[in-house]
């Protein structure tokens, strides 16, 4: 495994208070990472910085191969260079079926003008019906978006991201508001998806966290205050104090 994203010494203040305190962060490829903390731990922010959407104050973010830094990028440059990201809120186009979502983001990976001469390939239905069954709705295919079950709704732009082909995905709080068996299938696609890119994983649902059984990295104020396995961190006093025992 190498080193793909390596945040080090990042700090950011917003009027006064200090989100992100010296932090310090190395994401591996492939590799699935969980990140738990307190409210206003700095988990949103971290990922602001390292798409672009907010600039720190200091230190540096390191990307890829050629240690490139995407401090002088912009989101979109950000995104091309394959860094993915969903929010908590599933985006997806509601009056579209469940193809046309793919296909539409299958497209938004090449350049405007590939659109243009788009035509149906059998290479991009293939795709289509690979990604639709990744996520578990091949046989949603022809429904519009906006009849899924929020549950689907995000498996959908999970798998719209996925379209992108990212060599990072950042997903924030998948779990929230989904049934028990929602949740477990969604601990599988991203599993499955971080067995060949990187897949980081904001949650406050510590069973959710439990079930995808990976590294997890704790923050509090800003800074990374533990990191390794679910078992290790939440024996860890200051874990159990600032998080946990709440």
């Amino acid at each position: 495994m190498t080193t793909l994203l390596e945040v080090s010494g990042i700090s950011v203040t917003f009027d006064g208070f200090r989100a992100i305190n010296n932090l310090s962060i190395q994401i591996a490829e492939p590799e699935l990472r969980a990140v738990i903390g307190p409210n206003g731990a700095g988990k949103t922010t971290f990922m602001d910085i390292v798409t672009g959407k907010t600039r720190p104050d200091e230190g540096r973010v390191i990307w890829g191969e050629k240690s490139v830094s995407l401090l002088g990028m912009s989101e979109s440059q950000i995104a091309r260079a394959g860094i993915g990201r969903k929010f908590q809120k599933p985006t997806v186009f509601e009056t579209q079926t469940v193809r046309e979502n793919l296909a539409m983001a299958l497209h938004n990976k090449r350049g405007p003008f590939d659109v243009l001469f788009y035509r149906r390939s059998k290479a991009a239905a293939a795709r289509v019906a690979e990604l639709a069954e990744e996520i578990g709705l091949l046989d949603a295919l022809s429904r519009r978006a906006g009849e899924l079950s929020h549950g689907q709704k995000q498996w959908l732009e999970i798998g719209m991201l996925l379209a992108q082909d990212p060599r990072l995905l950042l997903v924030d709080e998948p779990a929230a508001g989904m049934t028990p068996a929602e949740r477990e299938h969604t601990t599988d696609i991203l599993k499955r998806a971080a067995e060949t890119r990187a897949v980081v994983v904001i949650e406050h649902d510590m069973e959710f966290v439990r079930r995808l059984g990976c590294k997890v990295t704790v923050l509090h104020e800003g800074s990374v205050l533990a990191e390794g396995s679910l078992d290790h961190v939440t024996r860890n006093q200051q874990v159990i104090d600032v998080y946990l025992g709440r």
